[in-house]
């Protein structure tokens, strides 16, 4: 199970929060992976059926397919173990983005030599659109982990700053902008500014949402702010 940061380790730096439904979501991506295997598995049956001579190309895209097998394994051994586990380059998605990339220049290939032959010109979009998929896996690949840290949580001595959704502007606080801070509801925080403007942050839609709304109120309370509500003061 995920554990979360102490509130000392988390003043070092931002927590990231992931989306309660994160391990699904993983897995679900996991298994859209099967896609590019399966145009590996379709482009090399013609050389395993005894119906294409191997060539450099086709056996660079049985080394790229062989990898991008053994990086899947991998990926599901680290759902299984981790499903908070995130690297700064996604290699399955690189070796995914070589293989749509591949086949798109076999079909390409394969088209290209057949209009040399006779055959009338016909533009085919399938080349194209794998191309398209190739670039989008690997804005992916070196984007992926960029995006996964939008939702955070930092505290430090100077207050804090959260965002709880990927698309939401970050709330960031300092001590001076905070006149009393209270719960609000199982997994949210009220926070009143002196001027008496209120901000309601929820955890709600965040992994261990309830665990990081106890670390934001056990920061907050060290510095003494007063607790607004009728509730034990925390």
């Amino acid at each position: 199970m995920h554990t979360t940061e102490t509130a000392t380790e988390a003043a070092e730096g931002p927590t990231i929060l992931y989306h309660r439904r994160h391990a699904r979501q993983q897995v679900a991506k996991a298994i859209g992976h099967v896609g590019p295997a399966v145009l590996f598995l379709l482009g090399v049956m013609p050389i395993l059926l005894g119906e294409e001579h191997i060539s450099l190309m086709s056996g660079l895209e049985i080394a790229i397919g062989a990898l991008y097998l053994v990086l899947m394994v991998r990926e599901l051994r680290h759902l299984r173990h981790n499903p908070f586990h995130r690297e700064r380059v996604a290699w399955l998605e690189l070796a995914a983005a070589a293989i749509l990339a591949m086949e798109s220049y076999h079909i390409w290939h394969r088209h290209h030599e057949a209009e040399l032959a006779g055959a009338p010109h016909r533009l085919h979009t399938l080349p194209w659109l794998y191309a398209v998929l190739a670039v989008v896996y690997v804005v992916l690949a070196f984007r992926m982990h960029k995006l996964g840290s939008r939702r955070f949580l930092h505290l430090h001595s100077e207050g804090f700053a959260v965002r709880t959704k990927h698309l939401a502007p970050v709330q960031e606080l300092r001590w001076a902008d905070i006149a009393t801070v209270a719960p609000d509801g199982p997994a949210g925080v009220l926070v009143c500014q002196p001027n008496g403007r209120e901000y309601r942050i929820s955890f709600a839609s965040v992994h261990d949402g309830a665990a990081h709304r106890d670390r934001l109120l056990a920061h907050v309370r060290q510095q003494g702010v007063p607790d607004s509500s009728a509730e034990e003061v925390l």
